[in-house]
């Protein structure tokens, strides 16, 4: 800008940014007649305010491709620098506030924030000779700096008020370059590993570090910045905080992801590349809990209450820069035990045309803050304050208002202290936001209908209980309580014929992820009919409340006694199964049910299934005798499947019932995953295990991010895992207990490349199952893995939209509720059969009495009906009538349709056989005979094989032609 516009005081009240905005729109007005440009706008630096820049496109199709962007400076010598020190005062409070007069004898507060802006302008050129000096003879500074800036993009740190910026990081290698840290011969890669290493060890919000090399005496030291300044780094001549804007939580965040990102970089097992640079980490998925400020106009409210004039003043009336720093730090006061990081997005303001009005404060939108959550503490329902007697005691009480009080502790000690309201376990996860919205209202003034908070929308669908709010954690461990118990019974058994050598769970509730867990119960006889000792579903009533049976293998010791024979060894293990409801009965006078295969035992409420196994009882099912009379071992699918049963399931539920010790939401997370995957009818097509599997795959390997410490955010996760995750050439390895080496993970991967053709399509190794991935080896087919993922995208996306727009209604169930045009019959079923009517997703207004009532004490009753659901089994029917016609889908927890897809090749004209007339007509094409499906026929059957259960079937015909 030339010099003759500028006059004396323009270094006051605004006077020199005012005058640059008026060249920039002289500038403007100038290039918007040019033909040359496409496009002429004005955007904010950095979004600040004081500011604006000019964009300039070209014409055409380079438009999107390139952005000119001009600033406007001063020339050089036009100011002293003295008058900009940090400590000195620019804006006068009288003319900020309209006074014709100013206060007597009032001293003026520094405006650090102002003097800082001004003098950016000034040192512009010189950064610029000062990086290209960096820059020459130094290839990797450019590579590296191409990584550090992807790096900072992908974790959204890059852009916004107070971000850390390009330019910054920039300027941070050329310090590491002037201290030696860094030296000229270095690749791309190690000035990004020099640079992350500087970034996690050192914090700027404490020590500041400075790019002078001459210590002047006149200049400002680091001090006066640490005074002004959250986090200081002062560029070459020794006056511009080049971090100014930047909040200590931004800081603390960015240092915070360096710290992961060194920890990845020296992970052997890690693809660091993929992890740090290809994948991004939008707050959604990073942070355990979210919430937004709907309203930032709320803040000018914070800036009174917390008394923040001097601030606004220094900030040019921004009120959400002026509050936000206020804000981030009162937060993470209250949450200091709880979050190890409390991260706020950046306020950005859009750029907008030269003709329109410029955007105000509160058009950065909502703003959104992240917590990252210490496992330990963050759901501790007290909050311990000093004693009664000590000076703390006054600030603490004066922090917390009224929700403080004295409490004497088992010690004897009379402390201050507040304690949270919450009973379960999911209302102890939302503790941290009543203490968030207690906090900004007693200091900030910000109501609490202004605060929309995002931490456990989508729990509800896991709700078990209609009266307290509860997500099922409690049931869960009640019934592992229950099955300790009986495992210990089954130890100490006397009169055995042989001893129980291990007492294995292998139901999902031992592991914690049951979706429903069962709840205890008793019957209640009148709504059954009775037949002596037997309690049957009465034909008048609604079908009994599904109880689930929850299966135990009982390992029994090896002896020279056992048969070798194995219909032998089968009835043996009918005669253990007996003994075993003889003497349970005797002992602990439990009521039991033998049968052959096992034995049910109710107990506390619950019904438990043994079933007794002998470990050589898989190898004689693999005895083959060849033709010439050879006997020779080879998987059979009954032995394969005992194995599945005896040896690995009881594996993997001990292994999975261990994470969940380490990391309390595991459960909960994959409980959220398999009731999404039943809500899309695509819970007989992907096997229970599996999903466990792929959610222990986010706890134990989940870089770029630290392990979830909420369901909601594991639940986000594994949407984006299943959607984005290579499954056609890379192996899921899932190393439960650090049971592989990086040898054996190279290994998995070089032979699943070599036999990928022979592989099932969803291919997961886990240390005991390296090679055959035995629980996706049925399951799921190719079109059904390309359903999943096509469904996870969108629901991810859908999910994404509504939490991270807090004026949508949000409604998280709808990506509950699947799309049913996609398939050719709809089968509408009676509500009152469906046992687990009331797991559904839209829970019904009215429900049926299901015959049971809540007790975990009954002891002497009759057996309860167990694991009957007439839905599953007229489904088993369909299947076994028409699996070569068509696949039917259903959501287990009490979904109302069976949704019918035809398969198309079966629909195509077959020549007529008599042996293939199954549900098939004759028609005659071109003069020969063919058989096409029966369509009316079939759909007749539908309604015979479910009647009293089917409403009505629905064809829709626009899709097929009968």
């Amino acid at each position: 800008m030339p010099r003759e516009i500028f006059q004396d005081k323009d270094n006051l009240n605004q006077r020199y940014h005012r005058k640059r905005a008026l060249y920039l729109s002289h500038i403007a007005q100038h290039l918007s007649k040019e033909k040359l440009f496409g496009s002429v706008k004005f955007a904010y630096m950095n979004s600040n305010h004081l500011k604006p820049i000019l964009l300039l496109r070209p014409q055409g199709k380079d438009e999107k491709m390139v952005a000119v962007r001009l600033h406007a400076c001063p020339s050089s010598g036009l100011f002293k620098p003295s008058r900009f020190y940090p400590s000195k005062n620019n804006v006068r409070t009288a003319w900020f506030m309209e006074q014709s007069t100013p206060k007597e004898g009032a001293t003026e507060p520094p405006t650090p924030h102002y003097n800082n802006s001004i003098l950016c302008d000034t040192v512009m050129l010189s950064h610029l000779h000062f990086l290209s000096n960096a820059a020459t003879d130094f290839p990797g500074m450019k590579d590296g700096l191409a990584l550090l800036k992807v790096w900072l993009n992908q974790r959204q740190l890059s852009k916004g008020l107070g971000c850390f910026s390009g330019f910054l990081v920039s300027m941070l290698v050329a310090y590491l370059l002037m201290k030696r840290k860094i030296v000229k011969m270095m690749s791309g890669y190690q000035v990004l590993r020099s640079t992350l290493q500087f970034l996690a060890t050192t914090d700027l919000s404490v020590t500041g570090i400075s790019l002078a090399k001459d210590a002047d005496p006149s200049l400002p030291v680091l001090d006066d910045f640490h005074q002004a300044f959250e986090v200081v780094f002062v560029d070459p001549s020794g006056l511009v905080n080049l971090c100014a804007d930047m909040t200590a939580s931004k800081y603390h965040q960015v240092q915070f992801e360096a710290k992961c990102s060194m920890e990845i970089l020296d992970d052997r097992m890690v693809d660091g590349f993929q992890v740090l640079l290809m994948t991004p980490k939008p707050m959604l998925r990073t942070f355990d809990h979210i919430f937004h400020l709907k309203h930032v106009s709320k803040l000018q409210g914070t800036c009174k209450k917390m008394q923040l004039l001097n601030e606004l003043m220094d900030r040019g009336g921004n009120y959400v820069a002026a509050a936000l720093p206020f804000i981030v730090s009162l937060l993470a006061r209250g949450l200091s035990r709880r979050a190890q990081l409390v991260a706020h997005s950046l306020p950005q303001t859009p750029e907008w045309p030269i003709d329109a009005e410029p955007p105000k404060h509160k058009d950065v939108g909502p703003l959104t803050f992240g917590l990252l959550f210490v496992p330990e503490f963050a759901a501790s329902t007290l909050e311990k304050g000093p004693q009664a007697d000590h000076p703390e005691a006054l600030e603490f009480r004066s922090f917390w208002g009224e929700k403080s009080e004295l409490r004497r502790f088992q010690d004897g000690s009379i402390c201050e202290a507040v304690v949270w309201e919450a009973s379960t376990v999911c209302q102890k996860r939302l503790i941290p936001e009543q203490i968030i919205r207690h906090l900004l209202k007693l200091h900030a003034d910000i109501p609490e209908s202004s605060l929309c908070y995002t931490g456990a929308l989508l729990e509800s669908v896991i709700r078990t209980g209609k009266e307290v709010w509860e997500t099922g954690e409690e049931a869960m461990v009640s019934v592992v309580c229950s099955y300790d118990d009986l495992s210990r019974k089954l130890w100490n058994l006397k009169e055995l014929p042989l001893t129980v050598t291990a007492v294995q769970g292998v139901h999902p509730a031992l592991r914690y992820t049951d979706v429903f867990p069962p709840i205890p119960v008793k019957p209640i006889y009148s709504f059954h009919d009775r037949r002596k000792h037997l309690l049957l579903p009465s034909e008048e009533k609604p079908c009994p409340a599904y109880i689930t049976p929850l299966k135990i293998i009982c390992h029994m010791e090896g002896s020279g006694q056992w048969p070798q024979d194995k219909g032998a060894i089968k009835r043996i293990k009918a005669a253990f199964h007996l003994q075993l409801a003889e003497l349970l009965r005797q002992q602990h006078q439990l009521v039991c049910r033998p049968a052959v295969t096992h034995t049910d035992v109710y107990k506390d409420g619950y019904v438990f299934r043994l079933q007794v196994a002998y470990h050589r009882e898989p190898l004689i099912l693999k005895e083959v005798v060849t033709p010439e009379g050879m006997l020779k071992y080879q998987d059979t699918e009954e032995s394969r499947q005992l194995e599945l049963e005896t040896l690995h399931l009881p594996y993997l539920t001990s292994s999975l019932h261990g994470l969940q010790q380490q990391h309390p939401v595991f459960g909960s997370t994959s409980r959220l995953a398999k009731r999404w995957i039943s809500a899309q009818l695509l819970s007989d097509s992907i096997s229970e295990e599996c999903v466990d599997l792929l959610v222990a795959f986010l706890f134990l390997h989940p870089a770029p991010f630290i392990p979830p410490s909420s369901p909601q955010v594991g639940f986000l996760r594994f949407l984006n895992l299943l959607a984005t995750f290579d499954w056609k050439n890379n192996p899921l390895i899932v190393n439960l207990n650090t049971g592989l080496t990086d040898s054996d993970c190279a290994e998995i991967k070089n032979k699943f490349v070599a036999a990928r053709s022979r592989l099932p399509v969803m291919f997961l190794a886990t240390p005991k199952d390296q090679w055959s991935s035995m629980w996706t080896r049925e399951r799921p087919s190719a079109q059904i893995l390309q359903r999943l993922i096509l469904l996870a995208s969108e629901s991810h996306r859908a999910l994404e939209e509504l939490l991270m727009d807090p004026l949508s209604d949000q409604d998280v169930k709808m990506v509950f509720r699947p799309p049913l045009d996609f398939y050719d019959v709809l089968i509408h079923l009676n509500p009152n059969q469906i046992p687990r009517q009331l797991e559904s997703v839209d829970q019904p207004v009215k429900s049926a009495s299901r015959g049971v009532v809540k007790n975990s004490s009954a002891t002497n009753i009759l057996f309860p009906v167990v694991d009957y659901d007439p839905v599953q089994l007229y489904l088993q029917e369909l299947r076994d009538a028409f699996d070569d016609l068509a696949l039917f889908f259903y959501d287990k927890h009490g979904g109302e349709v069976i949704a019918v897809l035809w398969k198309p090749l079966s629909f195509q004209p077959q020549p007529f056989k008599v042996s293939s007339m199954k549900g098939r007509k004759v028609t005659t094409l071109n003069n020969e005979l063919v058989c096409v499906p029966n369509v009316e026929a079939i759909l007749e059957d539908f309604e015979i094989l479910g009647e009293g259960l089917v409403k009505s079937v629905e064809a829709r015909t626009e899709k097929w032609t009968i």
